[in-house]
């Protein structure tokens, strides 16, 4: 009985120490109403420009460090800021259509932070992006300062079956041309 007391004890010991060694993961919710995502898509007679809202994002942290993440961006909330009346409400139902994005079957798009590599101020960042149903690994660099993380980059949207307009599929679109890739500016408040 007296050694199973002690296995016992030397047990809780081993396993206290290892628990007080461990780095806690603290998970840091992102402000929503705070954060923003804009793009801006061109084509071959000029360029277009609006929000997407996200709709829930988190950033994992191990001593004040970045370490992983996962954010949803809200695809039926994509809306055109260039535009006004007619043309914006046309636009924006183009681009919520089956033709772009098709909102109706995908209503999010999700980024999930695969591995992290930090040098200086700024994290390069890897992981896999999630629209249309399709997932890709991206990477870019996203800095961190206090509560505010931002980057910029750049999507090719034929990797995501978005090809509506893309001279890369479809001949002779002349002026109607969409260039394959879009930009992201994201603001992210936590």
């Amino acid at each position: 009985m007296k050694m199973n007391v002690l296995k016992g004890a030397l047990a809780t010991t081993i396993i206290l120490s290892l628990v007080a060694f461990t780095n806690a993961i603290e998970k840091k919710q992102v402000d929503v109403k705070e954060s923003t995502i804009r793009w801006e898509g061109e084509k071959l007679t000029g360029s277009h420009e609006g929000t997407i809202n996200l709709k829930e994002g988190f950033f994992l942290m191990e001593n004040g460090e970045l370490v992983g993440g996962e954010f949803t961006a809200d695809m039926t909330s994509i809306d055109v800021t260039d535009l006004e009346g007619d043309s914006k409400e046309k636009l924006m139902g183009h681009l919520r259509s089956d033709d772009f994005f098709g909102v109706n079957n995908y209503e999010t798009a999700r980024f999930v932070i695969n591995t992290v590599a930090k040098k200086g101020d700024v994290y390069g960042i890897s992981g896999d992006l999630t629209i249309k149903g399709k997932t890709n690994p991206i990477a870019f660099d996203l800095k961190m300062n206090g509560n505010t993380a931002t980057t910029n980059l750049t999507i090719d949207r034929t990797k995501y079956d978005v090809r509506y307009g893309s001279n890369s599929f479809f001949d002779n679109l002349g002026d109607k041309t969409i260039y394959d890739e879009f930009d992201l500016a994201i603001n992210l408040k936590f």
